[in-house]
Protein backbone atom coordinates (compact mmCIF):
# COMPACT_ATOMS: atom_id res chain seq x y z
CA UNK A 1 0.00 0.00 0.00
CA UNK A 2 2.93 2.33 0.72
CA UNK A 3 0.97 3.95 3.56
CA UNK A 4 2.66 5.19 6.71
CA UNK A 5 1.23 6.81 9.82
CA UNK A 6 3.42 8.35 12.49
CA UNK A 7 2.47 10.38 15.52
CA UNK A 8 2.31 10.83 19.25
CA UNK A 9 -0.69 10.98 21.57
CA UNK A 10 -1.78 11.24 25.20
CA UNK A 11 -0.57 7.68 25.81
CA UNK A 12 2.97 8.18 24.53
CA UNK A 13 3.85 11.86 25.01
CA UNK A 14 3.28 14.40 27.81
CA UNK A 15 1.18 17.49 27.13
CA UNK A 16 4.11 19.93 26.97
CA UNK A 17 5.74 17.90 24.21
CA UNK A 18 2.52 17.67 22.16
CA UNK A 19 2.06 21.41 22.64
CA UNK A 20 5.53 22.10 21.25
CA UNK A 21 4.81 20.20 18.09
CA UNK A 22 1.29 21.62 17.69
CA UNK A 23 2.28 25.24 18.29
CA UNK A 24 5.26 25.00 15.95
CA UNK A 25 2.87 24.11 13.12
CA UNK A 26 0.71 27.23 13.47
CA UNK A 27 2.79 29.55 11.31
CA UNK A 28 1.93 31.12 7.99
CA UNK A 29 2.80 27.96 6.05
CA UNK A 30 0.52 24.98 6.66
CA UNK A 31 2.31 21.78 7.75
CA UNK A 32 0.81 20.00 4.74
CA UNK A 33 2.77 22.24 2.39
CA UNK A 34 6.01 21.58 4.25
CA UNK A 35 5.44 17.83 4.53
CA UNK A 36 4.76 17.49 0.80
CA UNK A 37 8.30 18.79 0.17
CA UNK A 38 9.72 15.64 1.76
CA UNK A 39 11.10 13.28 -0.92
CA UNK A 40 8.98 10.26 -1.95
CA UNK A 41 5.80 11.89 -0.60
CA UNK A 42 2.67 11.41 -2.75
CA UNK A 43 -0.04 12.56 -0.35
CA UNK A 44 -0.54 13.53 3.27
CA UNK A 45 -3.17 14.26 5.92
CA UNK A 46 -2.14 16.10 9.10
CA UNK A 47 -4.18 15.76 12.32
CA UNK A 48 -3.47 17.92 15.36
CA UNK A 49 -5.64 17.94 18.51
CA UNK A 50 -4.98 18.54 22.19
CA UNK A 51 -4.43 14.80 22.62
CA UNK A 52 -2.57 13.79 19.46
CA UNK A 53 -0.45 14.88 16.50
CA UNK A 54 -0.45 12.43 13.59
CA UNK A 55 0.58 12.32 9.94
CA UNK A 56 -0.91 9.84 7.47
CA UNK A 57 1.08 9.70 4.25
CA UNK A 58 1.11 7.86 0.96
CA UNK A 59 4.61 7.39 -0.42
CA UNK A 60 6.61 5.75 -3.16
CA UNK A 61 9.26 4.63 -0.66
CA UNK A 62 8.03 4.10 2.90
CA UNK A 63 11.40 3.96 4.67
CA UNK A 64 12.80 7.12 3.13
CA UNK A 65 9.52 9.01 3.61
CA UNK A 66 9.27 7.90 7.24
CA UNK A 67 12.78 9.16 7.93
CA UNK A 68 11.86 12.46 6.30
CA UNK A 69 8.78 12.78 8.49
CA UNK A 70 10.80 12.09 11.62
CA UNK A 71 13.31 14.77 10.62
CA UNK A 72 10.40 17.17 10.03
CA UNK A 73 9.02 16.51 13.52
CA UNK A 74 12.45 16.93 15.09
CA UNK A 75 12.97 20.25 13.36
CA UNK A 76 9.50 21.75 13.78
CA UNK A 77 8.73 20.36 17.21
CA UNK A 78 12.03 21.36 18.77
CA UNK A 79 12.39 17.81 20.08
CA UNK A 80 15.46 15.85 20.99
CA UNK A 81 16.21 12.53 19.32
CA UNK A 82 15.60 10.81 22.67
CA UNK A 83 12.15 12.39 23.03
CA UNK A 84 11.28 11.36 19.49
CA UNK A 85 12.28 7.73 19.99
CA UNK A 86 10.45 7.56 23.30
CA UNK A 87 7.19 9.15 22.20
CA UNK A 88 6.73 8.51 18.49
CA UNK A 89 4.82 5.54 17.10
CA UNK A 90 4.74 4.41 13.47
CA UNK A 91 2.44 2.12 11.50
CA UNK A 92 2.57 0.91 7.91
CA UNK A 93 -0.04 -0.30 5.42
CA UNK A 94 -2.80 -2.36 7.08
CA UNK A 95 -1.77 -1.35 10.59
CA UNK A 96 -1.83 2.31 9.55
CA UNK A 97 -5.34 1.80 8.20
CA UNK A 98 -6.41 0.05 11.39
CA UNK A 99 -5.00 2.83 13.60
CA UNK A 100 -6.77 5.51 11.54
CA UNK A 101 -10.08 3.66 11.84
CA UNK A 102 -9.63 3.32 15.63
CA UNK A 103 -8.80 7.02 15.99
CA UNK A 104 -11.75 8.16 13.87
CA UNK A 105 -14.10 5.90 15.83
CA UNK A 106 -12.78 7.25 19.19
CA UNK A 107 -11.46 3.87 20.33
CA UNK A 108 -8.05 5.48 20.77
CA UNK A 109 -9.36 8.60 22.55
CA UNK A 110 -8.65 9.64 26.12
CA UNK A 111 -12.40 9.23 26.73
CA UNK A 112 -13.49 6.27 24.61
CA UNK A 113 -16.65 7.04 22.67
CA UNK A 114 -16.29 10.83 22.70
CA UNK A 115 -17.75 12.43 19.55
CA UNK A 116 -15.31 15.32 19.01
CA UNK A 117 -12.55 13.32 17.31
CA UNK A 118 -14.70 12.49 14.27
CA UNK A 119 -15.20 16.19 13.57
CA UNK A 120 -11.49 16.83 14.06
CA UNK A 121 -10.54 14.09 11.60
CA UNK A 122 -13.07 15.42 9.07
CA UNK A 123 -11.58 18.89 9.44
CA UNK A 124 -8.06 17.53 8.89
CA UNK A 125 -9.25 15.75 5.75
CA UNK A 126 -10.98 18.91 4.49
CA UNK A 127 -7.76 20.89 4.90
CA UNK A 128 -5.82 18.21 3.02
CA UNK A 129 -8.31 18.31 0.15
CA UNK A 130 -8.20 22.11 0.02
CA UNK A 131 -4.40 21.98 -0.08
CA UNK A 132 -4.40 19.32 -2.81
CA UNK A 133 -2.46 16.76 -0.75
CA UNK A 134 -4.80 13.79 -1.19
CA UNK A 135 -5.30 11.37 -4.05
CA UNK A 136 -7.31 8.28 -4.91
CA UNK A 137 -5.88 6.17 -2.08
CA UNK A 138 -6.10 8.72 0.74
CA UNK A 139 -9.55 9.85 -0.38
CA UNK A 140 -10.76 6.27 -0.34
CA UNK A 141 -9.22 5.45 3.04
CA UNK A 142 -10.80 8.53 4.63
CA UNK A 143 -14.22 7.65 3.25
CA UNK A 144 -13.78 4.18 4.72
CA UNK A 145 -12.78 5.72 8.07
CA UNK A 146 -15.92 7.85 8.20
CA UNK A 147 -18.05 4.84 7.30
CA UNK A 148 -16.42 2.83 10.10
CA UNK A 149 -17.16 5.60 12.61
CA UNK A 150 -20.80 5.70 11.49
CA UNK A 151 -21.15 1.91 11.75
CA UNK A 152 -19.69 1.88 15.26
CA UNK A 153 -21.92 4.75 16.33
CA UNK A 154 -25.08 3.03 15.03
CA UNK A 155 -24.25 -0.66 15.60
CA UNK A 156 -22.71 -0.44 19.08
CA UNK A 157 -23.39 1.40 22.32
CA UNK A 158 -19.86 2.76 22.58
CA UNK A 159 -21.00 6.34 23.20
CA UNK A 160 -24.32 5.53 24.87
CA UNK A 161 -23.54 6.29 28.52
CA UNK A 162 -21.78 8.99 30.50
CA UNK A 163 -18.15 8.40 31.44
CA UNK A 164 -17.41 11.74 33.10
CA UNK A 165 -18.71 12.89 36.46
CA UNK A 166 -20.15 16.09 34.97
CA UNK A 167 -21.98 14.22 32.23
CA UNK A 168 -23.21 11.59 34.70
CA UNK A 169 -24.64 14.36 36.88
CA UNK A 170 -26.60 15.82 33.99
CA UNK A 171 -27.74 12.36 32.82
CA UNK A 172 -29.01 11.64 36.33
CA UNK A 173 -30.91 14.94 36.45
CA UNK A 174 -32.47 14.12 33.09
CA UNK A 175 -33.70 10.76 34.43
CA UNK A 176 -35.10 12.31 37.63
CA UNK A 177 -37.13 14.92 35.75
CA UNK A 178 -37.76 12.96 32.55
CA UNK A 179 -36.10 15.74 30.57
CA UNK A 180 -34.45 19.12 31.16
CA UNK A 181 -36.54 21.32 28.90
CA UNK A 182 -37.75 24.33 30.86
CA UNK A 183 -35.60 23.54 33.91
CA UNK A 184 -33.56 26.16 35.77
CA UNK A 185 -30.08 25.14 36.97
CA UNK A 186 -27.77 26.70 39.54
CA UNK A 187 -24.06 25.96 39.15
CA UNK A 188 -22.01 26.75 42.26
CA UNK A 189 -18.35 27.09 41.30
CA UNK A 190 -17.03 28.02 37.88
CA UNK A 191 -14.27 25.47 37.36
CA UNK A 192 -13.78 22.86 34.68
CA UNK A 193 -16.38 20.41 36.03
CA UNK A 194 -19.03 23.12 36.22
CA UNK A 195 -18.16 24.26 32.72
CA UNK A 196 -18.50 20.73 31.36
CA UNK A 197 -21.82 20.34 33.16
CA UNK A 198 -23.04 23.61 31.63
CA UNK A 199 -22.26 22.37 28.11
CA UNK A 200 -24.19 19.15 28.69
CA UNK A 201 -27.10 21.05 30.24
CA UNK A 202 -27.39 23.28 27.20
CA UNK A 203 -27.26 20.28 24.88
CA UNK A 204 -30.18 18.75 26.81
CA UNK A 205 -32.26 21.90 26.59
CA UNK A 206 -32.02 23.45 30.07
CA UNK A 207 -33.92 26.75 30.00
CA UNK A 208 -31.85 28.84 32.41
CA UNK A 209 -28.36 28.54 33.88
CA UNK A 210 -27.34 30.55 36.95
CA UNK A 211 -23.71 30.66 38.10
CA UNK A 212 -22.43 31.52 41.56
CA UNK A 213 -18.71 31.68 42.26
CA UNK A 214 -16.29 33.01 44.84
CA UNK A 215 -14.84 35.24 42.14
CA UNK A 216 -17.73 37.29 40.66
CA UNK A 217 -15.77 38.13 37.51
CA UNK A 218 -15.31 34.46 36.65
CA UNK A 219 -19.01 33.80 37.29
CA UNK A 220 -19.90 36.66 34.95
CA UNK A 221 -17.51 35.40 32.28
CA UNK A 222 -19.00 31.92 32.38
CA UNK A 223 -22.54 33.31 32.43
CA UNK A 224 -21.85 35.25 29.25
CA UNK A 225 -20.32 32.19 27.59
CA UNK A 226 -23.39 30.06 28.27
CA UNK A 227 -26.03 32.81 27.98
CA UNK A 228 -26.82 32.49 31.67
CA UNK A 229 -26.82 34.84 34.67
CA UNK A 230 -24.32 35.34 37.49
CA UNK A 231 -25.62 35.45 41.06
CA UNK A 232 -23.72 36.43 44.24
CA UNK A 233 -22.73 33.64 46.62
CA UNK A 234 -24.63 35.29 49.46
CA UNK A 235 -27.87 34.96 47.47
CA UNK A 236 -27.72 31.18 47.07
CA UNK A 237 -30.46 30.58 49.67
CA UNK A 238 -32.85 32.88 47.82
CA UNK A 239 -31.90 31.35 44.48
CA UNK A 240 -32.76 27.84 45.71
CA UNK A 241 -36.42 28.86 45.70
CA UNK A 242 -36.46 29.25 41.92
CA UNK A 243 -34.19 26.53 40.47
CA UNK A 244 -34.84 22.85 39.84
CA UNK A 245 -31.27 21.54 39.79
CA UNK A 246 -28.15 22.51 41.75
CA UNK A 247 -24.68 21.28 40.80
CA UNK A 248 -22.02 22.34 43.26
CA UNK A 249 -18.25 22.05 42.76
CA UNK A 250 -16.22 24.47 44.86
CA UNK A 251 -13.12 24.26 47.00
CA UNK A 252 -14.87 25.63 50.08
CA UNK A 253 -13.78 24.12 53.42
CA UNK A 254 -17.35 23.91 54.77
CA UNK A 255 -20.91 23.45 53.53
CA UNK A 256 -22.04 25.98 50.94
CA UNK A 257 -25.62 24.70 51.20
CA UNK A 258 -26.96 23.64 54.60
CA UNK A 259 -29.99 21.49 55.38
CA UNK A 260 -31.65 24.58 56.88
CA UNK A 261 -31.24 26.50 53.62
CA UNK A 262 -32.80 23.66 51.67
CA UNK A 263 -35.69 23.25 54.11
CA UNK A 264 -36.46 26.99 53.95
CA UNK A 265 -36.36 26.94 50.15
CA UNK A 266 -38.71 23.92 49.99
CA UNK A 267 -41.36 25.76 52.02
CA UNK A 268 -41.27 28.65 49.53
CA UNK A 269 -41.19 26.27 46.53
CA UNK A 270 -44.51 24.63 47.47
CA UNK A 271 -42.63 21.31 47.67
CA UNK A 272 -41.54 21.19 44.04
CA UNK A 273 -38.74 18.63 43.51
CA UNK A 274 -35.19 19.88 44.11
CA UNK A 275 -32.29 17.91 42.68
CA UNK A 276 -28.90 18.48 44.36
CA UNK A 277 -25.61 17.16 42.94
CA UNK A 278 -22.50 17.60 45.07
CA UNK A 279 -19.34 16.85 43.09
CA UNK A 280 -17.00 18.72 45.46
CA UNK A 281 -14.33 17.25 47.73
CA UNK A 282 -14.77 18.14 50.57
CA UNK A 283 -18.54 18.17 50.15
CA UNK A 284 -20.41 21.43 49.50
CA UNK A 285 -23.89 20.27 50.54
CA UNK A 286 -24.89 19.07 53.99
CA UNK A 287 -25.77 15.34 53.66
CA UNK A 288 -28.74 15.95 55.96
CA UNK A 289 -30.38 17.86 53.11
CA UNK A 290 -30.93 14.55 51.36
CA UNK A 291 -33.30 13.46 54.16
CA UNK A 292 -35.75 16.23 53.33
CA UNK A 293 -38.88 15.19 51.44
CA UNK A 294 -38.86 15.99 47.69
CA UNK A 295 -35.09 16.51 47.73
CA UNK A 296 -32.75 14.23 45.78
CA UNK A 297 -29.10 14.52 46.82
CA UNK A 298 -26.21 12.73 45.12
CA UNK A 299 -22.49 13.10 45.86
CA UNK A 300 -19.39 12.35 43.80
CA UNK A 301 -19.16 8.75 45.04
CA UNK A 302 -22.70 8.05 43.80
CA UNK A 303 -21.79 9.51 40.41
CA UNK A 304 -18.46 7.69 40.24
CA UNK A 305 -20.28 4.37 40.66
CA UNK A 306 -22.40 5.29 37.63
CA UNK A 307 -19.32 6.32 35.65
CA UNK A 308 -17.45 3.11 36.52
CA UNK A 309 -20.39 0.97 35.44
CA UNK A 310 -20.68 2.91 32.18
CA UNK A 311 -16.95 2.53 31.52
CA UNK A 312 -17.31 -1.23 31.89
CA UNK A 313 -20.20 -1.10 29.46
CA UNK A 314 -18.14 0.85 26.95
CA UNK A 315 -15.32 -1.65 27.18
CA UNK A 316 -17.76 -4.41 26.22
CA UNK A 317 -19.05 -2.33 23.31
CA UNK A 318 -15.46 -1.63 22.26
CA UNK A 319 -15.02 -5.33 21.56
CA UNK A 320 -17.91 -5.14 19.08
CA UNK A 321 -16.32 -2.04 17.55
CA UNK A 322 -13.01 -3.84 17.05
CA UNK A 323 -14.82 -6.54 15.07
CA UNK A 324 -16.29 -3.87 12.79
CA UNK A 325 -12.85 -2.31 12.34
CA UNK A 326 -11.35 -5.68 11.37
CA UNK A 327 -14.11 -6.15 8.79
CA UNK A 328 -13.54 -2.73 7.27
CA UNK A 329 -9.74 -3.07 7.23
CA UNK A 330 -10.15 -6.30 5.27
CA UNK A 331 -12.64 -4.65 2.94
CA UNK A 332 -10.33 -1.71 2.25
CA UNK A 333 -7.39 -4.09 1.71
CA UNK A 334 -9.37 -6.07 -0.84
CA UNK A 335 -10.28 -2.87 -2.68
CA UNK A 336 -6.66 -1.68 -2.61
CA UNK A 337 -5.32 -4.98 -3.90
CA UNK A 338 -7.58 -4.85 -6.95
CA UNK A 339 -5.78 -1.68 -8.03
CA UNK A 340 -2.79 -3.78 -9.08
CA UNK A 341 -4.83 -5.56 -11.76
CA UNK A 342 -6.83 -2.55 -13.00
CA UNK A 343 -4.29 -1.52 -15.72
CA UNK A 344 -4.27 -5.07 -17.10
CA UNK A 345 -8.08 -5.25 -17.08
CA UNK A 346 -8.26 -1.92 -18.89
CA UNK A 347 -5.67 -3.05 -21.45
CA UNK A 348 -7.50 -6.36 -21.96
CA UNK A 349 -10.79 -4.58 -22.61
CA UNK A 350 -9.10 -2.12 -24.97
CA UNK A 351 -7.46 -5.00 -26.83
CA UNK A 352 -10.78 -6.81 -27.25
CA UNK A 353 -12.55 -3.59 -28.22
CA UNK A 354 -9.90 -2.91 -30.86
CA UNK A 355 -10.27 -6.40 -32.35
CA UNK A 356 -14.06 -6.05 -32.38
CA UNK A 357 -13.94 -2.67 -34.12
CA UNK A 358 -11.41 -3.93 -36.65
CA UNK A 359 -13.55 -6.93 -37.59
CA UNK A 360 -16.67 -4.81 -37.88
CA UNK A 361 -14.84 -2.41 -40.17
CA UNK A 362 -13.65 -5.29 -42.35
CA UNK A 363 -17.23 -6.54 -42.57
CA UNK A 364 -18.64 -3.17 -43.50
CA UNK A 365 -18.82 -4.16 -47.21
CA UNK A 366 -21.46 -6.85 -46.87
CA UNK A 367 -23.04 -5.25 -43.81
CA UNK A 368 -24.00 -2.15 -45.79
CA UNK A 369 -26.69 -4.22 -47.51
CA UNK A 370 -28.37 -4.69 -44.11
CA UNK A 371 -30.79 -2.32 -42.50
CA UNK A 372 -29.44 0.03 -39.83
CA UNK A 373 -31.36 -1.92 -37.21
CA UNK A 374 -29.73 -5.21 -38.29
CA UNK A 375 -26.25 -3.65 -38.24
CA UNK A 376 -26.89 -2.33 -34.73
CA UNK A 377 -28.07 -5.75 -33.58
CA UNK A 378 -24.93 -7.41 -34.96
CA UNK A 379 -22.71 -4.92 -33.14
CA UNK A 380 -24.64 -5.50 -29.90
CA UNK A 381 -24.37 -9.27 -30.33
CA UNK A 382 -20.62 -9.10 -31.03
CA UNK A 383 -20.03 -6.83 -28.07
CA UNK A 384 -22.04 -9.14 -25.79
CA UNK A 385 -19.99 -12.16 -26.89
CA UNK A 386 -16.72 -10.32 -26.18
CA UNK A 387 -17.92 -9.21 -22.73
CA UNK A 388 -18.99 -12.74 -21.80
CA UNK A 389 -15.61 -14.15 -22.91
CA UNK A 390 -13.75 -11.55 -20.84
CA UNK A 391 -16.01 -11.80 -17.79
CA UNK A 392 -14.47 -14.89 -16.17
CA UNK A 393 -10.81 -13.84 -16.68
CA UNK A 394 -11.54 -10.40 -15.22
CA UNK A 395 -13.40 -11.83 -12.19
CA UNK A 396 -10.59 -14.33 -11.62
CA UNK A 397 -7.99 -11.55 -11.74
CA UNK A 398 -9.88 -9.56 -9.12
CA UNK A 399 -10.31 -12.61 -6.89
CA UNK A 400 -6.64 -13.55 -7.10
CA UNK A 401 -5.67 -9.97 -6.27
CA UNK A 402 -7.28 -10.33 -2.82
CA UNK A 403 -4.42 -12.55 -1.68
CA UNK A 404 -1.62 -10.83 -3.59
CA UNK A 405 -1.60 -13.80 -6.02
CA UNK A 406 -2.50 -12.00 -9.24
CA UNK A 407 1.05 -11.23 -10.47
CA UNK A 408 1.59 -14.48 -12.47
CA UNK A 409 -1.89 -14.18 -13.98
CA UNK A 410 -1.23 -10.58 -15.02
CA UNK A 411 2.04 -11.61 -16.64
CA UNK A 412 0.38 -14.53 -18.45
CA UNK A 413 -2.48 -12.40 -19.77
CA UNK A 414 -0.16 -9.71 -21.04
CA UNK A 415 2.00 -12.28 -22.80
CA UNK A 416 -0.89 -14.29 -24.26
CA UNK A 417 -2.69 -11.24 -25.58
CA UNK A 418 0.55 -9.44 -26.53
CA UNK A 419 -0.37 -6.32 -24.59
CA UNK A 420 2.17 -3.50 -24.28
CA UNK A 421 3.52 -2.87 -20.79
Amino acid sequence: MNLILIGMNHKTAPLDLRERLSISCEGNIHPLTEIMKIPKMDGVIYLSTCNRVEVLAQTTEAREAQQGLQDFILQHGNLSRQELVRCLYAYEDQEAVRHLFRVTSSLDSLVMGEPQILGQVKDAYRQAVENGTTGIILNKIMHYAFRVAKRIRTETGLAANAVSVSFAAVELAKKIFGGLQGKAVLLIGAGEMSELAARHLINYGAAQILIANRTPARAQQMAEEFHGRAVPLDQIEETLRDVDIVISSTGAPGYVITAGMVAAALRRRKNRLLFLIDIAVPRDIDPAAGEIENVFLYNIDNLQDIVDENVRGRMQEAQKAEVIINEEVSRFTRWHNTLAVVPTIVSLKEKAEGILRGELDRSSGWMQNLTQEDRNNIEILAGSIVNKILHDPIISLKEESQDYAAIPYVAALRRLFKMEE
